[in-house]
Order: C-alpha cells, then sequence, then structure tokens
C-alpha cells in the first residue's frame, strides 16, 4: 500500500457531492494497535457481545484487508484482545475498526496492525457462534460494505466506494 493521509484523501474530494467519499465522525475511535494508519479493503462482522465471527475473521488470511466490526456500540465486553490482535497480523490483516470495545492493551500496542476501537473493557465476550460476516453495516449513519475501501490514520477515517489512494498522492 503506498502511503496516503485522510486529509489529503479528503482535500481531493472535498468537491464531489457524488458521495463516493464517505467521513466517520471525528473523535469517537482511539488507536490500539502498533500502525497508526492503515488501509485496505472492507470485510465485516456484525456481532453483539460474541466474538465468534470476529475470531474466525482474523484467524484467516487476511490478504490485507480490514475488518470492520460493528458490535453495537457495546462498551459491556471486548471483541478483541491480544491473542486475536496477534492472530490478525499473523494472517495479513491491515487494520480493525471495532464498534465496541478491545481488551489487553499492553498486548495490542505490540500488535503489528492498525486497532481502531470506541474504547475498551477488561471483560471478555462468551463465544456463542452468533453474529453474521460479510453484510452491509451502518455506522454513525453510513453505509460500509463489504468489498469497499478503508482508509485510516491519526487524522481519521474514510470509506470508499474503491481504492482511492492513486488520486489521493
Amino acid at each position: 500500500m503506498n502511503s496516503f493521509s485522510t486529509c489529503d484523501i479528503c482535500d481531493a474530494y472535498k468537491a464531489d457531492a457524488s458521495g463516493v467519499l464517505r467521513v466517520l465522525p471525528g473523535g469517537l475511535y482511539r488507536s490500539y494497535g502498533a500502525r497508526a494508519s492503515f488501509a485496505g479493503a472492507i470485510s465485516t462482522v456484525r456481532c453483539l457481545d460474541d466474538n465468534s465471527k470476529v475470531k474466525a475473521a482474523v484467524e484467516s488470511p487476511g490478504e490485507g484487508r480490514v475488518l470492520v466490526v460493528d458490535g453495537g456500540g457495546s462498551m459491556q465486553r471486548a471483541l478483541l484482545g491480544g491473542n486475536l490482535a496477534a492472530a490478525a497480523a499473523r494472517n495479513g490483516w491491515a487494520g480493525l475498526l471495532i464498534h465496541g470495545c478491545v481488551r489487553d492493551l499492553a498486548e495490542l500496542r505490540q500488535a503489528d496492525i492498525g486497532i481502531l476501537a470506541l474504547g475498551h473493557v477488561p471483560m471478555p465476550t462468551e463465544r456463542q457462534g452468533q453474529g453474521t460476516s460479510d453484510v452491509a453495516l451502518q455506522l454513525h449513519g453510513l453505509l460500509i460494505r463489504p468489498n469497499e475501501w478503508l482508509y485510516a490514520d491519526e487524522d481519521g477515517v474514510v470509506v470508499s466506494a474503491a481504492p482511492l489512494h492513486a488520486r489521493a498522492e
């Protein structure tokens, strides 16, 4: 992946009213992984307080993709911890965006992957095999679909229908 800046991407598309670029609201997600920026094609999981589908995803080949997890914004149980973050890094995932919580902060900081989440809580999930994968998600009023692209850095998160890095350089 070539380097990018979400600010440069937004500068390039600021007058585009087509909706090709969607920007997640700022200040909601905190960075937990070793990588401050990441980008890739999106895979999705929707789950609530059960990380069975997250585990299955990160234990499969990531091929530079970004896993977007809609945990319903729950702050009750962590959908990602140190073991799953290490698995995601080993399996080639570029990053994870968790609309929910994570845990094992010291281990997450060591994982060579980008991780954004709403917050952290020490309580793990009870795996019951619930959730869905590769479905369209709605986060903060924005539609996020599998195979779209996500770009995240210290300035924010943008989603597009197709890769934008060539135009944004």
